[in-house]
């Protein structure tokens, strides 16, 4: 997105309207920061800093996970999906829902064997030192790319809302709302990342609520009118509700392809990310874990409706030309909403409140998404890597609370001077590769220690390893890492899989090396008496506060 463009454009906000933002932005975040930097533990417990103590409510839980569900990313990237592709847009952004789906069906057991991390949950089926290493590099190679996409998205958005231009100014606002957002974690833990989460998502249904309602309203609350009105301003009217807009531009079976791919991303992909499965381990057990994520689901389900009504006001009242000026990739279409319904006139009160809520939305989103994945990434360095494999667990609590803590600083440190240093590149192959990770090593590892008993440590790390390293080959070989003037490296030409998404390939190859990691682990051990090695089948409680020290 291109601050300069997205200013100019019809709607534009005035320097009065600007103000009112920055002044309702600091009266309204500030506050929030600071009430989850207050919420964090009384005592420096592990159980309390990594799962507030496992006591959340179904329906608060259910706030929190939402929020989880829709990074600013999600937020922006659907609203423009839907107004750019029309029909492939709504059937991107239902995929969301259909993620739930999968996680309704992992729910229960996940919470059941849940410790601290997910390396707590595979050391039971496979103890080791391995283990918790290789969970820990899967974890943080899901985890700071998408953290480097929050924050330099954060500062594309903040600089836009307030007017301000230029690669420094987006800078400075990544290493402030960065810094100030990591040491809110740090201080925070999970207690503080379910405050900030509850008042995202209730802001955020709330401004989505609204937008939605004021753009219904102008279209005389009829659907058809406003579907009828998108198609015109995308100037494909006859195509906008047909399937095949969102690769239109390529040829042969690669299209259908790259979308069927796109959908199996996202539906198994975000089900699998480590800070949602992390978020079930606040459950109090496996029965509330499954109530909030079907609470979840009707959260989710509601958001996504409003995201397809403000994806068709977008086109309708903007155009598309004019979205695809500001931004390519259509993430600006929301902003540029906003700036048309406030008029771009500070005589408009009511226009300058939607667009204070809307921005502090925006701003809690990327800040709550933030927190929750700094805290899984410092988890899987302070309790897998710290604390199990180089302590081997000879270390007390209050040591790996702090350790977490330094983790949370590190991790935060480390993702904003990427995003500083990719500022202006087109990161989206960042999530993408994320995700397809997460797919291709997390899912099966977590389909194969939860429901088969075969399943050996030999399998766990050649499905992590393997999956971990078909899928980003693959990644970097695609035509979204260079060759294409929206790749990451426009002017490299590497791309030699035609494929822009992956995990058609990774997520079989992900399962094939677990089977067959199995198999050969089995079959090259022995448990001393001849026979073959057997695998430990029997699931055992994690550990807990009461017996941590033991």
């Amino acid at each position: 997105m291109t601050p300069r463009i997205l200013l100019a454009a019809p709607g534009a906000l005035d320097s009065d309207t600007r103000s009112f933002v920055l002044v309702g932005f600091l009266m309204f975040i500030v506050p929030i920061l600071l009430i989850c930097a207050l919420s964090g533990p009384e005592r420096d417990r592990i159980n309390d800093f990594y799962t507030a103590g496992r006591r959340l409510k179904p329906l608060r839980g259910a706030l929190v996970l939402s929020g989880v569900y829709l990074p600013a990313a999600a937020v922006l990237g659907t609203t423009g999906s839907v107004a750019l592709f029309g029909y492939d847009g709504l059937f991107i952004t239902l995929c969301t829902v259909l993620s739930l789906g999968v996680l309704l069906l992992l729910a229960r057991p996940l919470r059941e064997h849940a410790g601290y991390t997910l390396g707590d949950m595979f050391a039971l089926r496979a103890p080791g030192t391995g283990v918790r290493i290789a969970t820990a590099v899967v974890t943080l190679s899901v985890c700071v790319p998408v953290l480097v996409v929050q924050l330099s998205g954060v500062g594309v958005t903040t600089t836009a809302l307030l007017g301000m231009t230029g690669p420094g100014a987006e800078r400075t606002a990544i290493v402030m709302i960065g810094a100030l957002v990591v040491c809110a974690t740090a201080f925070g833990g999970m207690r503080g990342t379910i405050v900030i989460q509850v008042i995202k998502t209730v802001v955020l249904l709330g401004a989505a609520l609204t937008v939605a309602a004021v753009v219904l309203h102008r279209f005389h609350w009829s659907a058809d009118s406003l579907i009828d009105a998108a198609g015109q301003g995308s100037g494909r009217p006859a195509g906008y509700m047909r399937p095949g807009l969102r690769y239109a531009a390529s040829n042969g079976p690669e299209s259908t392809l790259d979308f069927i791919g796109l959908v199996i991303t996202i539906v198994l992909g975000v089900a699998c990310l480590p800070h949602v499965t992390m978020q079930l381990s606040t459950a109090a057990d496996g029965a509330s874990a499954r109530r909030t994520v079907r609470h979840t689901i009707g959260i989710v389900g509601t958001f996504c409706l409003t995201t397809a009504v403000m994806g068709f006001a977008g086109v309708a009242l903007i155009g598309a030309p004019a979205i695809i000026a500001a931004d390519p990739s259509g993430n600006s279409t929301l902003l540029l909403l906003i700036g048309h319904l406030a008029g771009g006139s500070s005589a408009q009160t009511n226009g300058s409140l939607l667009v204070v809520l809307v921005s502090c939305a925006v701003f809690l989103t990327t800040l709550a998404a933030v927190a929750s994945i700094t805290l899984a990434a410092a988890g899987a360095i302070a309790h897998d890597l710290y604390t199990k494999a180089l302590r081997r667990g000879r270390t007390t609590e209050g040591r790996e609370v702090s350790a977490a803590r330094l983790s949370s600083a590190g991790v935060g440190i480390l993702s904003i001077v990427l995003a500083v240093g990719v500022q202006g590149w087109n990161v989206l192959f960042l999530t993408s590769m994320s995700l397809a990770i997460a797919a291709s090593c997390l899912l099966p590892a977590l389909v194969y220690s939860l429901f088969w008993g075969g399943y050996t440590k030999a399998g766990l790390l050649w499905t992590l390893y393997g999956g971990l390293g078909c899928a980003v080959g693959l990644q970097i070989g695609s035509p979204v890492f260079s060759g294409t003037p929206l790749a990451l490296f426009p002017q490299w030409h590497i791309d030699w899989f035609p494929l822009e998404t992956v995990v058609l390939i990774s997520i079989p190859v992900g399962f094939l090396f677990g089977w067959l990691g199995s198999v050969v682990g089995r079959q090259g051990r022995t448990d001393g008496h001849g026979g073959p090695e057997q695998p430990n089948s029997r699931w055992e409680p994690p550990v807990t506060e009461h017996d941590w020290a033991t």
